[in-house]
């Protein structure tokens, strides 16, 4: 067996393997002996077949099947002695493995296409153009939460006359006859002059308006019609009154803290309202932190640039996928996995070199993590810690085992995370809730 390499570009190269009949022949000729001992062909009694008969019907099967075998351990091993990393897997070139005569041939010559990158090092003395920011909650916040929590435990009325915040139910016609469709209306969403119209009406009443010039928002969503119908809503209209909905908001009482923190959970409008903070604190911080890692990963990306086969890597994702993703659907999505593919890369040369490792119990402990905060809202409450081995194991052991490699590998990509903010001296910084919508949107 002969296999040799050539590298025709600093992240691309093609491997071929020889092989000489003493590569394959032995290992064929077991392999029809002992298909010999179990055939039954017609003719002859079981396991008494003649070898060249065997030979002649199973041959050509058997001898592709073991240079396969001899093919894939053989690259596999070689490409694992080599210094570079390896990407995606080897191509076989299909049009020299066309060519092949089953029958004749005794000696076979192999070609496979593959992808590299030559050297991956990470520096962890420079500046990198991250933060690790913490959330810090107003007024504003924690007073707009319990607001919103006022109005989802309030009280539904129909009162006889409509207010600002009210929802007015009824028909919604075009004058011309193209529309009719009878829907809820919000007067919080109306501009400040046309829901003047709408203040003080009582059941039966009609109001003349433009739908398309009293209504602030997306049409569509606030009116919960179709994006068609919605286009339709622009000339003369009326609503004709059929009910008239206000919420009362909830006073801050010992019932409405059992209906929302569970009983006895909160005994006093203070403690009410830390629980709030405490919560929306939280919440904020999971985004923040997940913020923090996205611009950390783009920071190294950005300072670590490595040389990917993009036209082998494009290749392979359209082979490896099998007809799943066409040419142009790879192309366009190509970036965003060089971005991925990058990090991953950069990640595990971190870990390697600086020995970070995932470990079992690493693992367990953020899956239930994660089923904790999954099923939080569901009730079940001491329930389901009584049941947490059984929705562990059922999400480990699920999806033929990717799951837990999945979480094995995110909680590699946190350690790694972890260890470049203390390496690189990340800053810390403190953020209003304002000021981390800001950095989103940029």
């Amino acid at each position: 067996m002969e296999i040799t390499l050539d590298k025709h570009a600093a992240n691309e190269a093609s491997v071929k393997i020889k092989l000489e009949e003493a590569d394959y022949q032995p290992k064929v000729d077991a392999k029809i002996k002992d298909y010999a001992k179990k055939a039954t062909i017609k003719g002859f009694r079981p396991g008494k077949a003649p070898f060249g008969m065997v030979k002649n019907l199973y041959g050509t099967s058997v001898l592709v099947e073991e240079i396969n075998a001899i093919l894939s351990k053989s690259l596999n091993d070689y490409l694992k002695e080599q210094e570079f990393e390896i990407l995606g897997d080897p191509l076989p070139k299909e049009d020299e493995t066309e060519s092949i005569d089953w029958k004749k041939q005794k000696e076979f010559e192999f070609a496979y296409k593959i992808g590299f990158v030559e050297t991956i090092s990470v520096n962890l003395d420079q500046k990198l153009e991250a933060k690790n920011y913490t959330i810090t909650l107003s007024d504003k916040e924690v007073n707009e939460a319990l607001d919103n929590i006022k109005k989802q435990y309030g009280k539904m009325t129909n009162p006889e006359e409509s207010a600002e915040s009210d929802f007015l139910y009824g028909d919604l016609k075009a004058e011309d006859g193209s529309f009719e469709e009878t829907l809820s209306l919000p007067l919080k969403e109306m501009d400040g002059r046309s829901v003047k119209k709408f203040i003080g009406v009582k059941k039966g009443d009609i109001i003349s308006f433009d739908p398309s010039k009293a209504i602030k928002g997306d049409l569509a969503e606030v009116l919960n019609i179709g994006k068609e119908e919605a286009e339709k809503l622009q000339g003369d209209f009326t609503f004709t009154v059929q009910n008239i909905n206000r919420t009362e908001e909830a006073a801050l009482d010992q019932e409405l803290f059992d209906k929302v923190f569970g009983p006895g959970q909160v005994d006093s409008e203070e403690a009410f309202l830390e629980k709030i903070k405490t919560i929306l604190t939280e919440n904020y911080q999971k985004e923040v932190k997940v913020f923090n890692e996205e611009q950390l990963k783009e920071s190294l990306i950005k300072t670590h640039p490595l040389d990917l086969p993009e036209s082998f890597l494009k290749e392979w994702l359209v082979r490896a996928n099998e007809g799943k993703f066409s040419e142009e659907e790879v192309e366009k999505e190509f970036p965003a996995y060089a971005k991925q593919l990058t990090w991953s890369l950069l990640s595990n040369q971190i870990a390697k070199v600086n020995e970070i490792k995932a470990e079992h119990e690493d693992v367990i402990e953020k899956t239930k993590d994660m089923i904790r905060e999954q099923l939080a809202s569901s009730g079940m409450g001491s329930q389901l810690e009584e049941n947490m081995d059984m929705f562990l194991e059922n999400y480990l052991q699920g999806n033929e085992g990717k799951n837990y490699m999945q979480m094995l590998t995110a909680v590699q990509n946190e350690k790694v995370l972890d260890f470049v903010r203390e390496k690189a001296k990340i800053k810390e910084e403190k953020i209003g809730v304002e000021k981390f919508k800001e950095l989103l949107e940029n």
